[in-house]
């Protein structure tokens, strides 16, 4: 049995500032700053004595809100590059506006939105090495702080979706949102919440 709890990082400058954020290391707001603070204390609440591991993304946003959670849980978050966002190659270092003009055809699982971008089938790879280690691994209880992008990927991975569904659906989630995964004894997978908001409202 696994309980997976999913965090996408907080507010962020990249929510600000117009640009993009894929893998830039932009930091979070005073307004994320706090949102990661009430998830953290709610969450602490709410989970009692029970002992998580925590794994986050390498990026700044993603590490900084893993981090400040972390804090109230009593623990230490493990970094790895494989809950970054998608990489979105030229775009990195760009402007939304200059984006927007510029992507490419993004329809199905192997297109590649920009130059050098990688496709939904190269993050469903990553993500599905990583889950695969988190699945062996003897921990019951996993927090995973991730991005956007990259975690609507992970749940479509967490029920067992063939890769070619994301061409036709998409399980979104937004800034602060907290999802709570699960199987049962007989393996059944569940996601008994997606991106709750409640954890991140003053």
């Amino acid at each position: 049995m696994k309980t997976i709890i999913t965090i996408q990082h907080t507010q962020s400058l990249q929510h600000t500032n117009g640009m993009i954020g894929s893998w830039t290391d932009w930091d979070l707001t005073d307004l994320g700053v706090e949102q990661a603070k009430r998830i953290g204390q709610r969450l602490s609440a709410e989970l009692g004595d029970a002992r998580f591991a925590m794994h986050s993304s390498d990026l700044l946003r993603a590490r900084r809100t893993a981090q400040i959670v972390a804090g109230y849980l009593g623990i230490e978050p493990a970094c790895t590059e494989a809950l970054r966002e998608f990489n979105l190659g030229e775009a990195v270092g760009q402007t939304k506006a200059w984006a927007s003009q510029r992507r490419l055809p993004w329809n199905t699982v192997d297109d590649r939105p920009y130059a050098g971008a990688e496709s939904k089938r190269d993050v469903w790879a990553r993500l599905s090495a990583f889950l695969g280690q988190v699945m062996a691994a003897p921990d019951e209880n996993v927090i995973v702080v991730s991005h956007g992008g990259a975690l609507s990927v992970f749940y479509a991975l967490w029920l067992g979706l063939d890769v070619t569904m994301l061409n036709r659906c998409d399980l979104r989630s937004s800034a602060g949102g907290v999802s709570f995964l699960q199987e049962d004894k007989d393996g059944k997978r569940v996601i008994a919440r997606l991106n709750d908001l409640f954890y991140i409202r003053p």
